[in-house]
């Protein structure tokens, strides 16, 4: 449910519904817009008198929602919603570059990358120390170690940093971490969801390979509701049919999630193709739809990557993505 206040309400009469609100065991998040506040209401909504709140002198309107989302629903926070991090943002004005390799190799690799991805336009630096991989045979990362080379790139270049969390175990290494990636595979794991919402931490949540964009901002919903609300959504393709790529990416899941929430969107065209030719082509399409931001994978030597080779780019190429993504971008404010 919200509750919608006219302009410059009386604050007594104001400090008096909130003060009943939450003697009915019900959570308020305060939303103040230009010339309106609303108040929005989580908990069981069903034993409130709409038509008694309705009738006050301070309320506008009064409507319930039916989402089960309701702190990632736009409904209850009409502006988007920008994230800090370190000294730069992601949403409103300010469009994310996130850049780098997908693992962690070595420390003259990262710092290198770092660097380059730097001097070419990006905000923030990606590097996985944990990998989720399909074979256990696989190059499973580096670790705390691989942690510990991103903190000295971060120290190297200033760029914040963005890693993947696996598990709840591992939480403790993260603490110097700018930004807590959830992989897709543990979109749905809700203990670690749960423990990531005590945090204030920004979180950047994948969507899930076969989940629907109701499922992730359920999930976002979980983090938001332990108190958390700096959560980045992430598209990078969805399971289909098709074969041509490795997943297909939603270029549609950027307007609907503007349309349903509130919260800031990130494409990562990457793993949406998994083909390094690909994403200069899906990054644009992304911009264009709308996107807050993109996370790319850069390596200065792919075919020798241990992770992930053939759809990272090289660190000229995003030089290139990123100047385009600059001129699309002030192309698009001359058509609004």
């Amino acid at each position: 449910m919200i509750i919608v206040l006219k302009e410059q309400p009386e604050q007594q009469q104001l400090h008096n519904l909130t003060e009943w609100l939450h003697g009915m065991g019900l959570e308020i998040h305060t939303s103040e817009g230009k010339h309106s506040t609303i108040l929005g209401l989580v908990g069981d909504t069903s034993r409130v008198d709409i038509d008694l709140i309705q009738a006050l002198d301070i309320v506008a309107s009064v409507k319930r929602i039916q989402e089960p989302y309701k702190s990632a629903n736009r409904k209850f926070h009409p502006l988007d919603t920008v994230i800090k991090v370190g000294d730069t943002s992601i949403g409103g004005d300010v469009f994310a570059k996130i850049a780098g390799p997908c693992s962690v190799e070595n420390e003259d690799q990262i710092i290198a990358i770092a660097a380059e991805v730097k001097e070419a336009g990006a905000t923030m630096l990606r590097g996985g120390a944990f990998k989720p991989r399909t074979s256990p045979y696989a190059f499973q990362g580096m670790g705390g170690e691989g942690i510990d080379l991103l903190l000295k790139a971060k120290k190297a270049t200033g760029l914040p940093i963005v890693s993947e969390v696996m598990d709840l175990s591992q939480l403790d290494l993260f603490a110097d971490v700018d930004v807590i990636q959830v992989g897709a595979r543990n979109m749905q794991n809700f203990q670690l969801l749960k423990e990531l919402g005590k945090s204030n931490k920004p979180i950047l949540l994948k969507r899930g390979l076969s989940a629907t964009i109701s499922e992730l901002l359920m999930s976002a919903e979980y983090i938001m509701a332990g108190g958390n609300e700096n959560v980045i959504l992430c598209e990078r393709g969805i399971r289909t049919f098709e074969t041509a790529t490795r997943n297909t990416l939603d270029i549609s899941a950027i307007p609907v999630l503007k349309e349903l929430s509130h919260l800031p969107i990130v494409i990562d065209p990457s793993h949406s193709a998994g083909i390094a030719r690909f994403v200069p082509t899906l990054t644009m399409a992304a911009v264009a739809a709308g996107a807050d931001g993109i996370m790319i994978e850069v390596h200065n030597d792919p075919s020798k990557a241990l992770c992930d080779g053939p759809q990272s780019i090289k660190p000229g190429a995003f030089k290139v993505i990123s100047k385009n993504i600059d001129t699309l971008r002030e192309t698009l404010k001359t058509l609004d």
